[in-house]
């Protein structure tokens, strides 16, 4: 399995994996949709056997007043095309969901897209299951909500 870790919203490598994550949501999606991940997001990256890392996403807060209150939120879920297929995506949602579970939220909730198929694979096959759409997603036919109740450590 991947080591996974915790790294700095500012750390250079995980600033060029979520640029890649962003440039390919474009070219599957184009650009209006895109959210901003929220200040105090906590990033993760997967690192391969030789420390370099290939996979990114970040565990965020639902606010209050938001959709889902205190569940958590999986963004920026990417892994480099290059890595893909090799377990590098599926250790790092564990760890993030390790994260939101170690926090005390109760749901890990996340969105992807119809043009996304082995990104909904993974989340089907890892425990997640759609859910009716919040937010901006509800009008979007091909946007899928995920979610997933986790248990305590």
């Amino acid at each position: 399995m991947a080591d996974v870790e915790e790294r700095p919203a500012d750390d250079a490598e995980l600033a060029v994996l979520l640029k890649a994550a962003f440039d390919e949501l474009v070219a599957r999606n184009g650009a209006e949709g895109r959210t901003q991940v929220k200040d105090g997001a906590r990033y993760f990256v997967a690192l391969d056997d030789e420390g370099q890392a290939v996979g990114c996403g970040a565990v965020q807060v639902f606010e209050p007043g938001s959709a889902h209150p205190g569940d958590a939120e999986v963004e920026r879920m990417y892994v480099t095309p290059a890595a893909r297929g090799k377990g590098y995506a599926r250790a790092l949602l564990a760890g993030l969901e390790h994260a939101a579970r170690a926090h005390q939220h109760p749901v890990l909730r996340l969105t992807t897209g119809e043009r996304q198929p082995e990104a909904i694979a993974l989340y089907e096959s890892s425990g997640f299951v759609q859910t009716a759409a919040w937010g901006k997603y509800i009008n979007e036919p091909l946007t899928r909500c995920y979610a997933k109740t986790l248990t305590r450590l």
